[in-house]
């Protein structure tokens, strides 16, 4: 499957993509003649071939200037309604710049960045954390700008969810650890935090860049608490961790190393991390799932292990 067009889509990004829905294929169908309308309106001209993450179009393009960029093709969706406010409050800070933006259809043009050279290329398990815990200290130390999602308003939906998702699941243990995650979640409901979260914080979302050797990109912001930003770069080189002697092992380590980094509390770190595998978990039973993700499991046992230890 491709979409032919001033700008050609990706047959794997048009397949997969379009696959969810039919707004979905509607909006695959439209970015040929959307990419070629932000091109001319921004005085754009194409600079490489396409690329694309799983829910976007990336185009490198020349500014008229003549310096790089990125024209950035993504549906407007409530998990990313918010980007470019984010992207606005962190001012290329850690994070990638922002140059424009057009609010209807969500089109983004950015900062290139070395998109081969990802942070998940560091090889160095530990090295990589470090790196990304320090981006994370910096963005989180952000106040989050007014009308972005709360991370309130989604824990309320999780506990209010829970109840009816767990009887889905098959093995009572992991019934048992859905109501865990979702009791962690409820003795901290009352203080969600403020800062400015990115949400899908892990070393895929972190390229090499000139102003910075590395800038974080692919933002979902919401306001909250910066314990809930910690579970993507936990879980992440995951195979790497099942090869090793103790994977409960890493996580604490990992889990250590990123609340130090940020200054948080472990306890209210440690329950802000449960819900966020809580919001996996209703995910996956949404999707009609009846057993957890093995890693999810593996991190929320260890974490509930450690923290009433």
């Amino acid at each position: 499957m491709s979409t032919a067009g001033p700008v050609d889509v990706p047959a794997a990004f048009a397949a997969a993509y379009g696959a969810h829905g039919a707004d979905e294929g509607r909006w695959i169908g439209e970015l040929p003649r959307l990419a070629a309308e932000f091109l001319e309106r921004w005085s754009l001209r194409p600079d490489g071939p396409a690329a694309h993450g799983m829910a976007s179009l990336v185009l490198p393009v020349r500014r008229p200037g003549g310096s790089p960029a990125v024209l950035r093709l993504q549906q407007v969706r409530p998990e990313t309604a918010g980007v470019a406010a984010g992207l606005r409050a962190w001012r290329g800070d850690g994070a990638v710049l922002l140059l424009d933006h057009d609010e209807a259809s969500g089109t983004q043009l950015l900062e290139r960045l070395d998109a081969a050279r990802p942070l998940s290329a560091v090889a160095d398990d530990d090295t990589a954390l470090e790196l990304l815990a320090a981006l994370a200290a910096r963005l989180t130390a952000v106040p989050a700008p007014p009308g972005l999602r709360r991370l309130g308003d989604i824990a309320a939906a999780m506990l209010a969810e829970a109840p009816r998702a767990a009887p889905s699941l098959a093995d009572p243990d992991e019934r048992r650890l859905l109501r865990d995650c979702a009791a962690s979640v409820g003795a901290l409901l009352d203080e969600p935090g403020d800062r400015l979260l990115h949400w899908d914080l892990h070393d895929g979302n972190v390229l090499g860049g000139e102003r910075e050797p590395w800038l974080v990109i692919d933002p979902e912001p919401l306001a909250g608490d910066p314990g809930f930003e910690l579970l993507p770069a936990i879980d992440q080189r995951w195979d790497a961790v099942l090869a090793g002697a103790d994977a409960g092992r890493t996580v604490l380590r990992r889990f250590d190393l990123l609340t130090d980094a940020l200054g948080l509390d472990r306890a209210r770190a440690a329950g802000w991390t449960l819900g966020r595998v809580l919001q996996n978990a209703l995910w996956d039973v949404e999707d009609g799932r009846t057993a957890l993700e093995p890693t999810q499991v593996a991190i929320a046992t260890t974490l509930l292990r450690h923290r009433s230890g």
